[in-house]
């Protein structure tokens, strides 16, 4: 499972070569996606602020693509809480690495350097703009 951030999606509307790649691979079904709700939340933000020109369809293709996570337990809350408090994070960042950590995310795409900072050997954090953490 691939867990992408709202920064992909960002890059996936101006044309990064590597988000259209995966995003491709999700539309081939040779892979599988999941996105937090909050994801959603931050890209019709940035539409309305009009830095998002077609979030409209953007978040169209990611309910017909991907699985959404929504914030619906309690388990997830007291997980994003420990990740905003332990790694320092920002509450919503931690809520959408809380969900897709709990979709079974291997291998996210963002590029908010916040996540970086969760290192578990079973989730390669890749930063669109900086490349895979170490």
């Amino acid at each position: 499972m691939i867990g992408l951030d709202t920064g992909f999606f960002v890059l996936l509307a101006t044309g990064h070569t590597e988000a259209v790649h995966v995003w491709g691979q999700l539309i081939e079904g040779d892979a599988e996606a999941c996105v937090s709700c909050i994801t959603l939340l931050e890209l019709e933000r940035l539409g309305l602020k009009g830095a998002l020109p077609e979030y409209a369809v953007l978040c169209e293709g990611i309910r017909a693509v991907c699985k959404l996570v929504w914030i619906d337990s309690a388990d997830l809350i007291s997980s994003a809480a420990k990740l905003s408090h332990g790694l320092g994070i920002p509450v919503a960042d931690a809520l959408i690495l809380a969900g897709l950590i709990s979709e079974g995310a291997k291998t996210i795409y963002t590029t908010d350097k916040h996540l970086q900072a969760y290192r578990k050997k079973a989730v390669q954090i890749v930063n669109l703009k900086q490349g895979p953490a170490r």
